[in-house]
């Protein structure tokens, strides 16, 4: 059975593998939360699959709406310039296919709340 409605991690990407386990321990979580949602992990450089190849490979499973969501902490060149670009073209070579790109999540006040949470605990009394 093919999922409709996808949500897409997009992050930067780095050398190190390491660095994406954050990324997919939040995918996981994601999964668990939304079983009836497909919930992709794509990058901006350095590491695969790559966004456009995500779309594809979601666009041919049949979904038709994929919600984008930059996991960035802020609203960079990365996020500002270059991502709509990018969805610009996957926008034309999937026109059956609604993508939405969300803000970055460190924009979101709830995200900001909960590191501010977090630096506070650990503060040593």
């Amino acid at each position: 059975m093919s999922q409709t409605s996808a949500l897409v991690l997009f992050a930067h990407g780095a050398r190190a593998a390491s660095w994406a386990q954050p990324f997919q321990r939040l995918q996981a979580l994601l999964r668990d939360q939304l079983p009836g949602t497909a919930i992709e992990l794509a990058f901006l450089e350095l590491m695969e699959p790559r966004l456009p190849e995500v779309v594809k490979q979601l666009a041919a499973q049949g979904c038709n709406q994929i919600s984008v969501v930059p996991v960035f902490f802020g609203q960079g060149s990365h996020v500002v310039r270059d991502l709509p670009l990018m969805v610009e073209e996957l926008r034309v070579a999937h026109p059956n296919v609604h993508i939405s790109v969300a803000a970055a999540v460190g924009e979101s006040p709830a995200v900001l709340d909960a590191i501010a949470l977090y630096c506070r605990s650990t503060l040593q009394h």
